[in-house]
């Protein structure tokens, strides 16, 4: 790609390795970011200039409009996900709403393709493994806020002929994540000795690692891939063989309590993705 790939949320837990992926592949780069800049970013060659904010949601139409200037694509991968609060936080809304901005400054500055973040949560979970053809179903502002994006950017886009993606993750793990989180929980846990208390791990899930799923956001911008898409393993994989796969990389099988916990009624059983 020869223009300019403005990215959102490059701190981010995803926004970082998709940084890193555009990066290896000497894409010219727009980060807006929240805060000071990094050295990190300063040192690289590929990054064309640093855009500063308190809050990119907050943030005038006008504004994007001055950000997306010179632009060829958009990859949007900031968006509030704080761990445990994330799902029914009023900040969604100022996630949607900062995002229908910086959409109509993309449409106003001729941006050809815009690649959005969804997730799997968007889908009716009952039908445990999701295609892009399963109904949405969302059961959180969350997942809520971002369907409304989906559909909203969507018939956007399609009229001012923007090529649009939406990439919708699943379970992703590995560098960067928040030690709260289920994997690095686990590696805490075991690396210290620790009995980790757990449900009975029968849930199913789509693991990823995050290095592989921003490999896969990031060649979007380089392709002709529109629409919705998976970004997933397809693989199914329990919790309890996951959980066991990590605790034997420590020889400590025996610290996991399972069925320590009770599964929530809300909580779904099987969550895989079609590739």
């Amino acid at each position: 790609m020869a223009g300019i790939v403005l990215l959102t949320g490059a701190t981010g837990f995803v926004g970082k390795q998709i940084y890193k992926s555009l990066v290896q592949d000497g894409i010219r780069v727009r980060l807006v970011l929240r805060g000071a800049i990094s050295d990190e970013f300063l040192a690289e060659p590929c990054v064309e200039s640093c855009i500063i904010t308190n809050d990119m949601f907050a943030e005038s139409l006008e504004w994007w409009e001055s950000a997306c200037h010179g632009v060829e694509a958009i990859i949007h991968a900031a968006w509030y996900v704080e761990p445990e609060k994330y799902l029914d936080s009023p900040k969604n809304i100022d996630c949607l709403i900062g995002t229908l901005n910086l959409a109509r400054a993309a449409v106003m500055t001729s941006v050809k393709k815009f690649i959005g973040i969804g997730t799997c949560f968007e889908y009716d979970l009952n039908h445990n493994y999701l295609s892009i053809d399963t109904p949405v179903a969302p059961r959180s502002l969350y997942a809520g806020t971002k369907v409304a994006a989906f559909y909203a950017l969507r018939e956007l886009f399609k009229n001012a002929k923007i090529d649009f993606a939406w990439a919708r993750l699943f379970y992703l793990y590995g560098e960067g994540e928040k030690e709260n989180r289920f994997v690095p929980y686990l590696h805490d846990r075991l690396s210290a000795g620790l009995p980790v208390e757990m449900t009975s791990g029968v849930q199913i899930r789509d693991y990823l690692d995050v290095k592989t799923a921003s490999r896969m956001i990031a060649d979007i911008a380089c392709n002709n891939k529109i629409g919705p898409m998976n970004i997933c393993s397809g693989v199914p994989v329990s919790i309890k063989d996951m959980a066991c796969k990590i605790a034997e990389e420590y020889g400590r099988k025996d610290l996991l309590m399972f069925g320590a916990k009770s599964l929530s009624s809300s909580e779904p059983l099987c969550v895989v993705g079609v590739v």
